[in-house]
């Protein structure tokens, strides 16, 4: 990469709860000597200080005033891996003004060179609309459930597949119904659906469709 531009490339990954954007994306960040930012654990650090500071989830200004605190550089995926987190990301990225502050401080991140690897729900539609690749990454809701339920039981947790399918089933419902910034593919996107894909297929698909972007633009 040319670190001597002063825009970074940005590779934008978008795709609904467990649809395995989050593995692909920190794997092409590594391959191609990029930053990373998994932009809904911005949303969960939101609601994590919320569940910490035992403030109400439809608290609207306290939301918008906690979002304000957040710092990029210091998200830890392992605390706010937790499903209650989670839970509670979904609730207050529903609000408007947080997704405005937070979309801006991504955004922010998005410039960092030589490039970065954003994935989440809105990238290419949203935050980097000028993203030369845009990826949606999708699989059905009852293979995400699956991943996602042995996921928990690697981890030793107590899991049940049919809660972890309606979780899933309402979080793509909040998020595709929402009125601001709801998830779906940008026009030009390339979909990518990993239903029947290992990580090593999805990888290489998508480095497929990055390296031939590119070429294309002599990057």
């Amino acid at each position: 990469m040319d670190e001597t531009k002063t825009q970074g490339f940005v590779i934008a990954i978008d795709g609904p709860a467990a649809s395995g954007k989050g593995t692909l994306a920190r794997r092409l960040a590594a391959h191609y000597g990029l930053h990373h930012l998994d932009t809904g654990l911005s949303y969960r650090a939101v609601g994590h200080a919320m569940l910490k500071a035992g403030s109400d989830l439809s608290d609207e200004m306290q939301a918008i005033a906690t979002a304000r605190d957040v710092e990029l550089a210091a998200l830890d995926r392992d605390v706010l891996s937790a499903h209650a987190v989670g839970e509670a990301a979904s609730k207050i990225a529903v609000i408007a003004q947080v997704r405005r502050i937070l979309v801006e401080k991504q955004r922010a991140f998005s410039r960092k060179l030589p490039g970065t690897v954003l994935d989440g729900r809105d990238i290419g539609t949203v935050v980097c609309p000028e993203a030369p690749v845009k990826l949606y990454v999708t699989a059905s809701a009852e293979v995400r459930a699956q991943r996602r339920y042995e996921e928990e039981i690697s981890k030793g947790i107590v899991a049940d597949f049919g809660r972890i399918l309606a979780d899933i089933k309402l979080r793509d419902e909040r998020d595709m119904d929402r009125q601001d910034s709801p998830l779906k593919p940008a026009q030009d996107a390339y979909l990518l659906d990993t239903s029947k894909m290992s990580i090593e297929a999805a990888f290489s698909a998508a480095c497929a469709i990055i390296d031939r972007v590119m070429a294309e633009n002599r990057i």
